[in-house]
């Protein structure tokens, strides 16, 4: 999949056509950069900044104006957020204050990057769409899941490179709970639970997602898939299982994506 050329507004500095920006915003760091259009890659080095306590939206949106002032950028910005954003208004927060929701998004970020262009989606979709375009859903047709594997389950589904935008499905209930309280990352480690003992519960999650949304392959991303030799094998859902390949840098390659696209959630 060939990630489309991003173009500026008249108000925007002019920047390379195959040149964009993303931030990702995180309960602990707020880390940007910018992305080579053309290859999913960072030019230079991502620079971060720690997430301000309490996470507040005009804090948060002074850490995302410095990690843009510190590449000198003047043009277009991606952001992601941990948490649903739809019309440009935040819905929920996870890891960040609950002053949050409600909060219209566009209109804050814009009032601290100078007026500039936005956009503003979920944390898990962005990762998703980097991962279709440039990571391990890479030539893949068809309906691609990301899912993140950390304090909860994040989610992104796209269908031949179509983001469906907040899906949540760490929250669909799957026997007696929702899916992120029995198969997360987290709960793994609360229980002290084998590698074995957990992907049974993952294994379940996974299945009901098949019948569900037939995708033909499943992403596992979060920091338990930098040890995904140890468990995916054991998984016995019917879909393809295969670890996310950009890691940290997914959620910034998706920003850049969403601005590029000029995405609106």
């Amino acid at each position: 999949m060939t990630a489309p050329s991003t173009t500026t507004s008249t108000d925007d500095a002019k920047q390379p056509a195959d040149l964009a920006f993303g931030v990702d915003v995180g309960g602990s760091g707020i880390k940007g950069g910018i992305v080579d259009l053309d290859t999913g890659d960072l030019v230079g080095e991502r620079f971060k900044v720690l997430t301000p306590q309490p996470a507040t939206p005009d804090a948060v949106a002074d850490g995302v104006a410095e990690v843009v002032a510190h590449f000198d950028w003047t043009g277009p910005v991606g952001i992601t957020l941990p948490g649903v954003v739809t019309e440009g208004v935040m819905r929920t927060a996870a890891n960040i204050d609950k002053a949050w929701i409600g909060t219209d998004v566009y209109d804050l970020f814009s009032r601290h990057l100078d007026g500039r262009t936005v956009s503003v989606l979920n944390d898990a979709d962005a990762a998703g769409m980097a991962e279709d375009a440039y990571g391990a859903g890479k030539g893949v047709d068809g309906v691609v899941m990301l899912l993140t594997f950390g304090t909860g389950i994040g989610s992104a589904i796209l269908n031949n490179g179509n983001l469906v935008p907040n899906t949540e499905l760490g929250h669909l209930q799957v026997g007696k709970k929702e899916a992120e309280h029995q198969a997360s990352s987290r709960v793994r480690e609360e229980k002290g639970w084998t590698y074995e003992k957990w992907t049974e519960k993952v294994s379940e999650v996974l299945a009901t997602y098949e019948a569900l949304f037939w995708p033909k392959l499943f992403i596992a991303g979060g920091g338990i898939s930098r040890k995904a030799d140890k468990w995916i094998p054991l998984l016995t859902n019917k879909t393809p299982v295969v670890p996310a390949t950009l890691l940290n840098t997914a959620g910034i390659v998706g920003a850049a994506m969403a601005v590029s696209q000029g995405l609106k959630t």
